[in-house]
């Protein structure tokens, strides 16, 4: 019974040390992770693995280990921050693959990547035909980024002189019938004009509302807990329990 104790203990220590370490590295999107980002996010799982489930050593010398690691990882970011030259040592610099629709053929072979993986890359950005390729580079995260000749690229209001309006993001007013203050405040509406919106909708009460979030022409959406949805778009031919 002393050993799953342990291994509980240690696994809580561990759960809050990885919660807080990850608090401290910052934030970062798990598709933009560096090559380095990566392999240094496998070692600290590995670390933390063996935190937690290695009774046969000292927690100690683990956690030790966990934080060096931190501390480097940290250090590293604060480094690419204050010199960009030691930034592209530690996560590369972006590298061209195609020019003006040209397959860059020693650069492809420097970074490792076949015509093959290229053209699917292009594909996978709606780009069928090589031709089509101003720019192409292979970015630190592994990802391509791809800039279209202008004459495949589409049309957009600024070409057209058509008059355009500032962009704005969608903001949600209500989430399960309870409205969220301060998003009505950054938007400058009141909580009257939100009512007033209701009704408009056929709503006299928050508690009929699911989710409301004003859209970016300032137009209201509104999703009730009784939606009135019939079954004529279920294409569903499965009868299971679930």
């Amino acid at each position: 019974m002393q050993e799953p104790l342990v291994v509980i203990v240690r696994a809580v220590i561990t759960f809050f040390t990885i919660l807080l370490y990850s608090r401290l590295i910052g934030k970062q999107l798990i598709g933009n992770f560096t090559m380095f980002d990566y392999i240094n996010g496998i070692t600290i799982g590995s670390i933390a693995a063996t935190l937690a489930t290695d009774i046969s050593s000292k927690a100690l010398v683990h956690w030790v280990a966990l934080t060096v690691f931190l501390v480097l990882t940290i250090l590293l970011q604060f480094i690419g921050l204050k010199s960009r030259y030691l930034s592209k040592i530690q996560d590369s610099e972006p590298v061209v693959l195609m020019q003006r629709g040209n397959m860059l053929e020693k650069n492809l072979e420097k970074a490792r990547i076949t015509k093959d993986e290229l053209m699917q890359q292009l594909r996978s950005k709606n780009i069928f035909s090589p031709i089509e390729v101003e720019v192409a580079l292979l970015e630190p995260d592994g990802t391509v980024s791809i800039l279209p000749k202008s004459q495949y690229r589409p049309v957009e209001r600024g070409d057209l002189n058509l008059p355009f309006q500032p962009s704005k993001l969608t903001t949600e007013l209500i989430y399960d019938g309870k409205v969220i203050a301060q998003n009505l405040e950054q938007r400058k509406k009141s909580k009257d004009w939100l009512m007033n919106q209701l009704k408009m909708h056929g709503i006299h009460s928050l508690e009929e509302v699911s989710y409301a979030a004003v859209l970016p022409n300032d137009q209201l959406y509104v999703d009730k807990y009784d939606d009135h949805v019939g079954d004529d778009m279920n294409i569903s031919d499965y009868k299971g329990p679930y």
